[in-house]
């Protein structure tokens, strides 16, 4: 591990992470220091920030695995008591700054904990949801709108771990939210009808499930367009629920949808890049990227294993992959799916995607184990 760690008893001294124990003198009288997890009594603090305090190691490693390791140093501003300022234009200022460290805090807590989500670790992205909701009351206050995307992070990552119990009582209070909000953007409606659509997947009431992913559709085609790659998560989950009712034509329907909005969105980015000028982060965050890779190995896992497999669709998503890993900096990712991609292409007279392919494969094995691309 990256940092060190003395505990609270001389017993765990040994253990390599980065805390110390709560002086208690050091507490105003009566003040008691709550873990950031549980918010039970806290014996541990952070070493490095000092303003960020655990109940044990776990809740500690946990939590650093989760977020803190990313807002670390961010926190120390914005928990340090209020210097005193005798000019009210100080005063403002300092508010301001505060202001502005909570909502970039708040940011960076939302894409963290999207991002595990993706990947499908649930637990991991716990620490980071639940940040998300506690800054944005602090910013925003309890029942504002605004902590609806944080209530739709802890529901899909309780979703994930099979609490449903918990994820309908986030998914509750991010609905009455948004009832008594009638000037709610059509983004936060299709996260919440995306968020309840899982929700009725999880608990088999797949035709529920199909009616809030078609809402999700019509709100994120509102704010984005049909040929988005926002909306086609709607299709992709919509998809799902039809294989689970056996129909495989729609399914496969609303995969090629998919598929070609990602394929389409990817040559483009493909076609305006140039070595070290860019990288996926401008055109979309890592929770993106993430949900990309998923939706798309998914469709091809999905497609390969099909009696009726079919070549042309094999080989738009794998050139979707290969183009996605090579956009993001993994050469050896957009190899490996572009040689499925031309072997699928082959199989299909006159492709029209064999030239865009073996190009690709071209300037992945140019670009070798040493991309210029960050990721």
């Amino acid at each position: 591990m990256y940092y060190i760690m003395s505990s609270i008893t001389r017993s765990k001294s040994h253990i390599s992470v980065l805390m110390s124990a709560i002086n208690p003198l050091a507490n105003p009288r009566g003040a008691k220091k709550q873990c950031e997890l549980c918010q039970n009594l806290a014996y541990l603090q952070c070493i490095k920030c000092r303003v960020t305090f655990y109940c044990d190691t776990e809740h500690q490693q946990a939590d650093w695995v989760g977020i803190h390791e990313k807002i670390c140093q961010l926190l120390i501003p914005i928990r340090t008591a209020t210097p005193f300022h005798s000019l009210q234009t100080d005063r403002d200022h300092h508010r301001a700054q505060i202001l502005h460290r909570q909502e970039e805090l708040i940011e960076i807590s939302r894409a963290v904990a999207q991002k595990k989500l993706f990947e499908g670790k649930y637990q991991e992205s716990l620490p980071a949801a639940q940040l998300s909701l506690r800054c944005a009351m602090d910013v925003y206050g309890p029942s504002a709108v605004q902590l609806v995307p944080a209530y739709l992070l802890l529901a899909e990552a309780n979703v994930g771990l099979g609490s449903l119990a918990q994820a309908e009582g986030y998914l509750s209070q991010a609905e009455w939210t948004v009832m008594k909000t009638p000037e709610c953007s059509q983004t936060v409606r299709h996260q919440l009808h995306r968020n309840l659509g899982r929700l009725y997947t999880a608990t088999e009431n797949l035709e529920g499930a199909l009616l809030h992913f078609a809402n999700d559709v019509y709100y994120a085609s509102e704010e984005y367009g049909l040929d988005n790659i926002v909306t086609c998560g709607g299709y992709f989950l919509m998809a799902n629920v039809f294989i689970k009712q056996e129909k495989m034509d729609i399914a496969s329907s609303l995969y090629t949808e998919v598929a070609s909005t990602w394929h389409s969105h990817l040559t483009k980015l493909l076609e305006t890049h140039t070595p070290g000028s860019m990288t996926l982060e401008h055109s979309f965050d890592e929770a993106q990227q993430a949900e990309a890779d998923q939706m798309l190995r998914a469709m091809l896992k999905v497609q390969e294993s099909s009696p009726k497999q079919a070549a042309a669709q094999n080989a738009l998503v794998a050139h979707s992959l290969a183009m996605l890993g090579f956009l993001g900096g993994s050469p050896d990712k957009a190899l490996e799916f572009g040689r499925k991609a031309l072997q699928s292409s082959q199989l299909v007279p006159d492709h029209s995607l064999r030239e865009p392919i073996q190009s690709l494969l071209q300037l992945a094995a140019e670009r070798g184990p040493h991309p210029t691309i960050a990721s």
